[in-house]
């Protein structure tokens, strides 16, 4: 890598990225890692893990991000030293989540632990490192997450409460120079996006494009990557408790036109 830390925006930090072993956390990976940081890659899937380690020179710990051991584990990995915190690591959980009528008590649960109890879990225990030096905390939440989405209840429940999260922990560690600020992504072309809309269903993938989606286009997991990449750096120092929505136009009800 080049010496040169104007190219390096991230030169000498370490970062954890939680669900980084594929889709938009995997970009997070790559792009930190050329950004020139230190990056651990928090993932349950061993495999994939591995792959991504090998591929970008991250460091891979298995971590079920539900569960705190595992947690405490990869904040140990740090060593002691912490600057970026990604909390990318997230589920939607087709065919299980749906109406609240309708989604049995265990598939609430499981969803909640994975997708909200983990951004507990590594602020709890990575927050202290944090407050050591100043830093970043990315939380990922989703258009659910500020408009409402029909079917998929335990998931909008869990990415209203990480928005919500966001803001009152950026009112509370702001003043240890501790950022915490959120993407809220849609229709980012990942594996889970496709699984969550199977060729199956009654989506319409045209229409959804054409009238909802302002761009016309899925967005990619390297266009997310980017906008971490500038949350984690000192471009965006004054930014505190924001949500950056980045959803092609999404949730500003779409191009309703017809053209």
């Amino acid at each position: 890598m080049s010496s040169d830390n104007t190219f390096l925006p991230l030169a000498g930090k370490t970062a954890v990225v939680t669900g980084g072993a594929g889709g938009i956390g995997l970009a997070g990976v790559r792009l930190f890692r050329k950004a020139g940081a230190r990056v651990i890659i928090a993932d349950i899937d061993e495999a994939a893990g591995q792959r991504a380690a090998a591929e970008t020179g991250a460091l891979f710990v298995r971590c079920d991000v539900s569960k705190s051991a595992d947690v405490q584990n990869v904040i140990s990995a740090a060593e002691g030293k912490l600057d970026i915190l990604y909390n990318n690591a997230g589920v939607y959980w087709n065919g299980r989540d749906g109406r609240i009528t309708d989604i049995a008590e265990e598939d609430w649960e499981r969803v909640l632990a994975i997708n909200l109890r983990s951004v507990f879990l590594f602020c709890k225990y990575g927050l202290p490192l944090l407050m050591k030096q100043g830093g970043s905390v990315i939380n990922t939440a989703s258009s659910a997450g500020v408009i409402g989405i029909p079917d998929c209840d335990a998931y909008t429940a869990t990415k209203g409460a990480i928005v919500q999260l966001t803001k009152s922990m950026a009112a509370e560690y702001g003043r240890y120079n501790v950022r915490v600020n959120c993407i809220a992504p849609a229709a980012i072309m990942t594996p889970m996006m496709r699984q969550s809309n199977p060729e199956n269903s009654t989506f319409d993938e045209e229409r959804f494009l054409k009238l909802r989606t302002p761009l016309r286009r899925y967005g990619t997991p390297e266009e997310i990557a980017k906008v971490a990449l500038f949350l984690a750096s000192a471009e965006s120092s004054y930014l505190n408790g924001a949500i950056i929505v980045a959803d092609g136009g999404i949730t500003i009800n779409g191009d309703l036109s017809k053209c």
